[in-house]
C-alpha cells in the first residue's frame, strides 16, 4: 500500500497490530495518551451487538517519545459499537448507540472503573447511525449528532416537548440535562463536527442530497436553526426560512466521517485553521481551506493523504499536540450498511498513521507537561491563552473555567490589556464556560473589541447564554458592515427573545445579503415570535424585508398568516416576494379553495408561455387533494378551449397523488379517451393509471380504456398503458391483444412497453391455449419482465401447460433473474411430472454464496479489454435497460442509485457483483422494503415516499404502488433488489466487459 501526501510531508506508522487491530475513533488526554475505540470486527445486527457489547476502548501510550505508540491498556471492555470519543475534564465520553457513556478511571490504574450513562438517545436503528460524537465546543458545551430517522423526544421547561425524527446536531452543558437542537437535516447520517475559532460549526454528513449528478455527501457550515437536505418528510415539521440551506462543498458518495480543525502553526501559516476530513469510501483524507464569503464560507478543496489500497478506510483524523496529524485507518472489517461491497474482510486490519511536515520546527513541551498547572494563578493562566502550543491554550481555557468567578478579574484584564486577539478571544471562551452575571458582564466588553473574531466569539457567548443584557451591542453588530457578525448577532438576538429586536432584524433583512444571512435574520424573527411587530414588515418598501416578514409569520408559532395576504403576491413583479409567496402557498394544501380562483384565471390565460404553463401545473399538483381544485381540474379537462390548458390539467391529475381518483374526474377522462386527439388521450391514460378508481365508477372508465387499447391506429405504448390502467386488471384477453402483449415483452421493445405489457399479463386470466402460447414468450422475456409474466401461469394447472412453461424457462437467458422462492409455489399447482421437471430448474436457481463467488471470479478474469464508448451504448440500450433506473450526470432514471461517480468508490469486483447479483448488497437509501397488507398482499420495492398516511414504493422502472398506512399490517426490510439478476446471461461477454469498463470510467476526481 502506498500513502501519498503533498510534497514536504511524510507519513509514518504510529500504531498497528498487535497493539491495535481495528481502530475507529480516538482522542488524546492532557498527558498525550490516545484513547482508541476498537472494533471487534463484528458486523452482527445492532441488537445483538448491544446485548453482547463486543468492542472496547484502548489507551495507547508513546513511552519513549518517538511518535510511535508502544504500550496499551484496555481502558474499557464490553462496549456497544463505539462511534465517537471525547476526553474532557478527566473522563472519556464515548458515543455507543443508543447512549453516550462517561468513563472514568478513579484510581489511576488505567482502567475505567466508573461508567455513567451521560445521555440516553433511546433509539437504535439497523445501521447504528443514531448517534455520533461527542464533540467539545469552544463554548464548553458538548455537541453530538443524531442520525437515522427514529423518533426522539426531549423535554423543554415551560414548553411542549421537542419531538423529532430528523437528523440534528444537539448540544448540552456538561453538568445539565437540557438538550438543545442546533441544526436540523433530512440527511441520513450527520457524522463529525468541529469548530472555527469563532465558534462556527462545520459538519460532515452523508446523504445531504438524494444521489444525483455525482452528489450525495457534503461538508456543511451548520448554522444555528438551519434546515439542510436531504429533502425528506422528517424535516417537514421543523421551522424553515425558505429553501434548504446549501453545502460548503459536495463530496459525492464518499462516506465522510472524521473531521478536525487544524489549530497549530507547525504545518505553516497556509494550513492553520484548515479542516481535514476522512472519506471512507474514497480511501483518502481531504484538506479544506475555508475563506469568509458573506455570512458563510467558500472552500478550496484538495487531497491531502491518498491510499492506493481499496482496503484503506480512514475513519478519524485528529491533531496531536506537536502539530502532526494522526489518521486512523479502521481496516476492511466494516460492512454494516456499508455503501460498498458486502464482502467484509475482518482479517484486513487497520492502523494509525502520523503525518509530519519535513523539517518543521519542533515544539518544546507541546502539552505543557513541565508547567506546574496546579500552582498557577489566574493571571498566570491568562498568559497562556495565546501560547504557540494549541494543547496549552486549550488546557488554560479549561483551567480558567474551573476557577469560575475567581478567574473573572484576570480574564477581564486580559480582554482590556492583551495585544493578542487570540488571547482575548480565548478569554471570551473561558468566560463563556463560567456561570453568572459577572462573567456575562465581562463578555460585554469583548462585544466592543476592535477584532472581529473576538467580537464574533463574544456574540456567540451572548447567544448561548440568551444574554438580554448584550442587546445594545448585538444591535450594533447587526447594523455593522460584517456579514459574519450580522449573522451571529441575529442568532443571538433570536435566542434572547427580546421583541424590541424585531424592527432591527427586519431592517437588516432589507439590505443585500446571502442565503445564510437571510436565514439567520428570518429565523431570529421566528424565534422571537411577535406577530404584531413582524406584520409591520409587510408594509416595508423593501421587498426583501417584506419577504422575511412573510416567511416569519408563516413559520412562527401563532403567526396567523392568511391566504388572502399571500395570494396577491403570487404574481408579484418582485422575485423575492413571488418566490416566497409560492413557497408558503405550496406548503398549505388547505388553502386550495382560497386559491381556486387564482388558478382558474391562470389556466384560462392565453398569453402564458409553455414554461409558465408547466409552472402552473407543478403548483396546482400541490393542491390536488382540495375538492375545489379537483372540480377546477375536471372542468378544465372537459371544457377548456385551449388544448394546452387541458394538457396541463391532465398532467396535474397524474401528479396529484390522491389516494383515490375523485369521482368528478372520471367523466372528464372518459370524454378525452373517447375523443380523437392523441396527445390528450396519452395524458388521460397516464392520469387514469395514476390513482385507484372507486369501485362503483370503475366500469365507465374501463370501457373507455378498452376502446383505446383496441384502437390499432394508436401507438402501441399508449394501448399497453391503457390496458395497464384498467382498474383491477383486464378480465379477458382476445387473440389480438394477446399478440400485442406477447410482442411487447420482447427485449427489443422499449422498457416502458415491456413494463406495461408485463403489468397486464401478471394480472390477466388467460385460457389454457393462451398460456401455451405465452409459454413460448418466456424464452425471450428479459430479466425485468420474466417473474411478472410468470404470474400469469398461476391460473393454470394443466400438465401440458406446466411442462411447456418449464421447458421455456430452461431455454430462457433470463432464468438466473428468477428466484427459487418465486418459482417453487407456482409449481405446487401443477401435477407431479411438472414438479419433477421443475426440480432441476430449482437446483440451478439455488446458487450458494460459494458458487456465486466462484462465478464472480471466473467472469471477472474473462472481462478484460472492455471499450468505454461501447459500454455507454450498452448502458443506454433497451437490452440492458440500465438507464431506465440509474442516472449518470443529468440523464437516466431515479429508481436506483446515481452512478455518476460509481467508478471512484467501487472496485471492479464490486461493480460486477452489483450487475449480476444485485441482491448481494444494497446501497443506503435504496434498500428494498417489504410491505404486507392486512389482506395478505405483499409488495416489495424501494421507498419513494414515506408519508404519515401512506407509503409509496417503486416496484420497477415503470411502476409505483401507493399503500395507505391504514391497510398495512407489517413492514420489514426486503432481501431482494428491485433490479433483477441475470444481466450477465442477457449480454454477451464483450457487452458485459464494455459495460464494466464504462462504469469503471465514471469518476470525477477531487479538484
Amino acid at each position: 500500500m502506498t500513502l501519498t501526501v503533498p510534497p514536504g510531508f511524510q507519513v509514518e506508522r504510529a500504531a498497528g497490530p498487535p497493539l491495535v487491530d481495528r481502530p475507529i475513533v480516538a482522542d488524546f488526554d492532557e498527558q498525550g495518551r490516545l484513547y482508541v475505540a476498537e472494533s471487534s470486527g463484528s458486523n452482527d445486527k445492532v441488537e445483538k451487538q448491544l446485548q453482547e457489547k463486543p468492542h472496547r476502548i484502548l489507551r495507547l501510550e508513546d513511552t519513549d517519545g518517538d511518535g510511535r505508540f508502544d504500550k496499551r491498556t484496555v481502558f474499557a471492555d464490553r462496549m456497544m459499537f463505539p462511534e465517537g470519543t471525547l476526553w474532557f475534564d478527566g473522563s472519556l465520553y464515548v458515543s455507543a448507540p443508543p447512549s453516550i457513556w462517561k468513563l472514568t478511571d478513579t484510581d489511576g490504574d488505567g482502567v475505567a472503573d466508573r461508567r455513567e450513562e451521560w445521555f440516553q438517545g433511546k433509539t437504535l436503528t439497523g445501521c447504528a447511525n443514531d448517534l455520533h460524537g461527542p464533540y467539545l465546543g469552544p463554548d464548553g458545551w458538548i455537541y453530538w449528532c443524531k442520525g437515522a430517522f427514529a423518533e426522539q423526544k426531549y423535554e423543554l421547561p415551560g414548553k411542549p416537548p421537542f419531538v423529532t425524527r430528523a437528523a440534528h446536531i444537539f448540544r448540552r452543558r456538561p453538568g445539565e440535562s437540557l438538550v438543545e437542537p442546533v441544526m436540523t437535516g433530512g440527511m441520513d447520517n450527520p457524522v463529525d463536527v468541529d469548530f472555527m475559532p469563532t465558534g462556527e460549526q462545520i459538519l460532515t454528513a452523508t446523504f445531504l442530497e438524494h444521489p444525483q449528478l455525482g452528489r450525495r455527501d457534503a461538508l456543511i457550515h451548520a448554522v444555528y436553526g438551519g434546515v439542510y437536505g436531504n429533502q425528506h418528510d422528517v424535516i417537514e415539521r421543523h421551522k424553515k426560512t425558505g429553501d434548504l440551506l446549501p453545502a460548503l462543498t459536495h463530496y459525492g458518495p464518499a462516506a465522510p466521517c472524521g473531521l478536525t480543525h487544524y489549530a497549530s502553526r507547525v504545518f505553516g501559516a497556509a494550513y492553520q485553521d484548515n479542516f481535514f476530513a476522512c472519506l471512507f469510501n474514497l480511501h483518502k483524507v481531504t484538506r479544506h481551506v475555508l475563506e469568509p464569503s458573506g455570512a458563510t464560507f467558500n472552500t478550496r478543496d484538495s487531497d491531502f493523504l491518498v491510499s492506493s489500497s481499496l482496503d484503506f478506510h480512514p475513519t478519524d483524523v485528529l491533531e496531536d499536540a506537536d502539530g502532526s496529524l494522526v489518521v486512523i485507518d479502521t481496516g476492511a472489517w466494516y460492512k454494516l450498511c456499508c455503501p460498498t461491497s458486502q464482502l467484509a474482510k475482518p482479517d484486513v486490519l487497520g492502523a494509525i498513521y502520523r503525518v509530519r511536515r519535513k523539517e518543521a520546527p519542533k515544539l518544546d513541551d507541546p502539552r505543557g507537561l513541565q508547567l506546574v498547572w496546579a500552582a498557577m494563578k489566574p493571571a498566570d493562566l491568562t498568559q497562556l491563552l495565546d501560547d504557540i502550543r494549541p494543547a496549552v491554550r486549550k488546557r488554560a481555557i479549561g483551567q480558567l473555567a474551573k476557577l469560575g468567578n475567581g478567574a473573572i478579574a484576570a480574564l477581564e484584564s486580559a480582554l482590556k490589556t492583551s495585544g493578542s486577539a487570540e488571547a482575548r478571544r480565548n478569554a471570551v471562551w473561558a468566560l463563556t464556560r463560567i456561570e453568572g452575571a459577572a462573567a456575562r458582564q465581562a463578555v460585554h466588553d469583548a462585544l466592543k473589541d476592535q477584532d472581529d473574531t473576538v467580537r464574533h466569539a463574544a456574540i456567540h457567548s451572548a447567544g448561548v447564554w440568551r444574554d438580554a443584557g448584550a442587546l445594545p451591542h448585538l444591535l450594533d453588530a447587526l447594523s455593522g458592515p460584517s456579514p459574519q457578525l450580522q449573522r451571529a448577532a441575529a442568532e443571538a438576538l433570536g435566542r434572547t427573545g427580546d421583541k424590541s429586536a424585531v424592527p432591527g432584524l427586519l431592517a437588516a433583512a432589507g439590505a443585500p445579503h446571502d442565503r445564510v444571512l437571510e436565514h439567520s435574520l428570518t429565523y431570529a424573527v421566528i424565534e422571537i415570535a411577535d406577530p404584531a411587530a413582524t406584520a409591520q414588515g409587510l408594509r416595508a418598501s423593501s421587498p426583501d424585508t417584506r419577504r422575511a416578514a412573510l416567511m416569519a409569520l408563516d413559520q412562527m408559532d401563532g403567526g396567523g398568516l392568511k391566504p388572502e395576504q399571500v395570494t396577491p403576491l403570487l404574481t408579484s413583479s418582485e422575485p423575492p416576494l413571488k418566490q416566497t409567496a409560492w413557497w408558503i402557498a405550496e406548503r398549505h394544501p388547505e388553502w386550495g379553495g382560497a386559491l381556486a380562483g387564482f388558478f382558474r384565471r391562470r389556466l384560462d390565460a392565453r398569453n402564458l408561455t409553455s414554461v409558465e404553463r408547466e409552472e402552473v401545473g407543478g403548483q396546482l399538483a400541490r393542491f390536488g387533494s382540495d375538492p375545489q381544485i379537483q372540480d377546477l381540474l375536471a372542468a378544465t379537462v372537459a371544457r377548456a378551449r385551449a388544448k394546452e390548458s387541458r394538457l396541463v390539467a391532465l398532467r396535474v391529475m397524474e401528479k396529484a397523488r390522491v389516494k383515490e381518483m375523485p369521482p368528478v374526474w372520471i367523466p372528464a377522462l372518459v370524454l378525452v379517451l373517447e375523443g380523437k386527439d392523441p396527445d390528450l388521450i396519452r395524458e388521460a391514460v397516464a392520469a387514469a393509471r395514476a390513482s385507484a378508481v372507486p369501485k362503483e365508477r370503475a366500469a365507465e372508465l374501463t370501457d373507455a380504456l378498452q376502446r383505446v387499447a383496441r384502437d390499432s391506429a394508436a401507438p402501441a405504448e399508449v394501448r399497453l398503458e391503457a390496458l395497464a390502467a384498467i382498474p383491477g386488471g383486464i378480465n379477458s384477453v382476445d387473440a389480438e391483444l394477446l399478440d400485442l402483449l406477447r410482442a411487447s415483452i420482447a427485449p427489443t421493445q422499449t422498457v416502458g412497453a415491456r413494463g406495461f405489457a408485463a403489468s397486464v399479463l401478471e394480472k390477466a386470466k388467460l385460457s389454457r391455449d393462451q398460456l401455451l402460447m405465452l409459454a413460448d414468450s418466456l424464452k425471450t422475456a428479459g430479466p425485468l419482465e420474466l417473474s411478472r409474466v410468470l404470474a400469469a401461469f398461476d391460473n393454470g394447472s394443466d400438465e401440458e401447460v406446466g411442462l411447456k412453461m418449464i421447458a421455456a424457462l430452461g431455454q430462457s437467458k433470463a432464468l438466473s433473474s428468477l428466484r427459487a422462492d418465486v418459482l417453487r409455489p407456482r409449481l405446487e399447482k401443477y401435477p407431479q411430472p411438472v414438479k419433477k421437471q421443475g426440480e432441476a430448474l430449482l437446483a440451478k436457481l439455488n446458487l450458494d454464496a460459494a458458487r456465486q463467488s466462484a462465478r464472480l471470479e471466473e467472469l471477472l478474469a474473462s472481462l478484460e479489454g472492455g471499450d468505454i464508448r461501447r459500454g455507454q451504448a450498452v448502458f443506454n440500450s433497451q437490452k440492458a435497460a440500465c438507464s431506465s433506473c440509474h442516472a449518470i450526470g443529468y440523464l437516466g432514471g431515479k429508481v436506483g442509485p446515481d452512478l455518476t461517480k460509481i467508478g471512484q468508490i467501487r472496485a471492479p469486483r464490486d461493480l460486477l457483483e452489483a450487475i449480476i447479483y444485485p441482491s448481494a448488497s444494497f446501497v443506503r437509501s435504496y434498500e428494498p422494503l417489504m410491505v404486507i397488507t392486512k389482506s395478505g398482499e405483499r409488495q416489495s420495492g424501494v421507498v419513494r415516499e414515506d408519508a404519515p398516511d401512506e407509503v409509496v414504493l417503486a416496484t420497477s422502472a415503470t411502476e409505483e404502488v401507493r399503500i395507505p398506512r391504514s391497510e398495512i399490517a407489517e413492514m420489514r426490510p426486503g432481501t431482494v433488489s428491485v433490479m433483477p439478476s441475470g444481466l450477465d446471461e442477457q449480454l454477451t461477454r464483450q457487452e458485459l466487459a464494455d459495460l464494466l469498463a464504462f462504469l469503471k470510467a465514471t469518476r470525477r476526481e477531487a479538484q
